[in-house]
């Protein structure tokens, strides 16, 4: 089966920096994009910020199994319609890997419902990813580490709900460590959060990162489809209960109204 994977990325730095340009020349969402297209089984598309409704309106959400997200410089730019759209396919059953600065990303921090705050420091520091699950499908071909040469520090602590797994766990030449791969599930959607992608650095250049993006799209995807009536609050009639009862008391609804939202 052919997942079918969208990478969403901000495409602000590489027009308007010249060194992320220098490293990303066709975009990060390109690159990001183009490590996908190694697995034969993924196919991929991307979208940008500045297209109409961000390249996400409903019916491109409705045909992605998996959204890859990055931004960073104006989380605040993204329209509150689309972040809702993207909650609502996440809780039918779509994947979501939100990359580096996409924590204070508004699909994030919706998703989880914290701050997503964290320590940074921008020194070019090396960054050491240790694999903490190993029998993990998101780790699998990776061995016990891997390093990148030049990263943007984050520390804990990572003001996000506990995960359902700890993938990878980095450490950084300053002393300071991260939970740095980990997963949740919202809805019927599976999110994996993987914390390297500094747009200053060519982070998804690296063999080993690109191998995590290509096993956490597979991992996120449901093979089972949406699940839309996830977003249903039917009003069950009393001739439809499941056991015989007489209907009491007062009520606000009458049979078949909707509820309260």
């Amino acid at each position: 089966m052919t997942i079918r994977a969208v990478v969403w990325g901000e495409n602000i730095h590489e027009r308007t920096n010249d060194v992320v340009a220098g490293i990303y020349p066709e975009g990060m969402h390109a690159t990001i994009a183009d490590a996908l297209k190694i697995d034969p089984e993924i196919s991929v598309s991307w979208a940008t910020l500045e297209q109409p409704e961000h390249g996400l309106p409903a019916n491109r959400l409705a045909q992605t199994d998996v959204l890859v997200w990055w931004g960073h410089k104006d989380h605040g730019a993204v329209a509150d319609e689309v972040v809702e759209r993207v909650a609502r396919r996440v809780w039918q059953g779509m994947g979501l890997i939100v990359l580096h600065s996409g924590h204070f990303s508004k699909i994030f921090k919706q998703l989880m419902g914290t701050p997503c705050t964290l320590k940074w420091r921008e020194a070019g520091e090396r960054e050491r990813l240790w694999v903490t699950s190993p029998t993990h499908p998101i780790a699998a071909g990776i061995g016990e580490c891997f390093e990148l040469e030049n990263e943007e520090m984050y520390g804990e602590q990572f003001a996000v709900p506990e995960p359902l797994e700890t993938v990878f766990i980095s450490w950084f030449q300053g002393g300071e460590v991260f939970r740095s791969g980990l997963t949740w599930r919202r809805g019927a959607g599976n999110i994996f959060y993987f914390r390297p992608g500094h747009e200053t650095y060519p982070t998804y250049h690296d063999a080993n990162v690109q191998k995590v993006l290509r096993n956490a799209v597979r991992w996120a995807h449901n093979p089972q489809g949406a699940h839309p009536a996830i977003l249903d609050a039917p009003n069950v009639p009393v001739e439809k209960a499941l056991e015989p009862i007489v209907e009491r008391g007062g009520k606000l609804h009458a049979a078949g109204e909707a509820g309260f939202r």
